[in-house]
């Protein structure tokens, strides 16, 4: 696939040399334009509607994080290049794919590219499709402590998990179970099986997701017609359990 990309860099030589490194070393770049700072930037993405933005940190009137709050629906992947490594943590939060240093080092900037390009293609196939999850171990039991005893039930009939303070409600077809126990105890118990962590709230039963909406994050839709949001942190995790 090809990548439709835009660099937003406010030196004429870094924007240069990564537009010729691009060009040179990395297959499947479509690179629509070019910004010099924060505004010039917006208006490209959201003209263009790019599958990836190379973003530097530091510019003039503002930084990189005042752009991406700027576009807070946003479906591009972002990376970082900047000569400060003091903004890693920062662009961690911000969900970036990929932090590069300058001076470039061209097998980070292909490593990069790769790691943008597999996670749109897997997006792109799943984006409103039936899905099938790869991994099908979904038979077992669990059990959920309550005030009188525990209660039994199989793996199989959980839709999802949803974080309540340090309580977890259990959703299942037709009714919800509350329990004192936090979602990361849900977590850890149902590591064996087929749920995953698609947001701070929500552990879902990826045997029961038949669609994913893309997004900063996106969203999945259950056999049960619901929809739950995903964050932009977890959904390369999310889409890893597909095919």
């Amino acid at each position: 696939m090809e990548l439709k990309t835009i660099i937003v860099e406010d030196e004429a030589n870094s924007r240069e040399i990564l537009r010729n490194y691009l060009s040179k070393y990395c297959n499947g770049i479509q690179l629509l334009g070019e910004a010099s700072n924060i505004e010039e930037g917006q208006k490209l993405i959201q003209q263009h509607k790019p599958d990836l933005v190379f973003l530097d940190v530091e510019m003039p009137f503002g930084n990189a994080f005042d752009l991406l709050d700027k576009l807070p629906d946003r479906t591009f992947e972002t990376v970082f290049v900047t000569a400060y490594n003091q903004y890693a943590m920062d662009a961690l939060n911000s969900h970036a794919a990929y932090y590069l240093m300058k001076p470039i080092n061209i097998d980070e900037l292909i490593k990069a590219v790769e790691y943008v390009k597999e996670i749109k293609e897997k997006e792109n196939a799943l984006e409103g499709q039936v899905l099938e999850a790869k991994t099908s171990k979904t038979e077992g039991k669990i059990t959920l402590p309550q005030q009188d005893g525990f209660q039994v039930l199989d793996v199989n009939d959980i839709f999802f998990c949803k974080a309540d303070d340090n309580y977890t409600e259990i959703y299942l077809e037709h009714k919800k179970i509350l329990v004192s126990k936090t979602l990361k105890y849900f977590e850890d118990a149902l590591a064996a099986y087929a749920f995953a962590r698609i947001h701070k709230s929500y552990l879902v039963h990826v045997g029961k997701v038949i669609k994913y909406k893309r997004g900063k994050g996106g969203s999945v839709v259950l056999t049960n017609g619901k929809e739950l949001s995903v964050s932009a942190s977890k959904k390369a995790t999310l889409l890893s359990y597909f095919q």
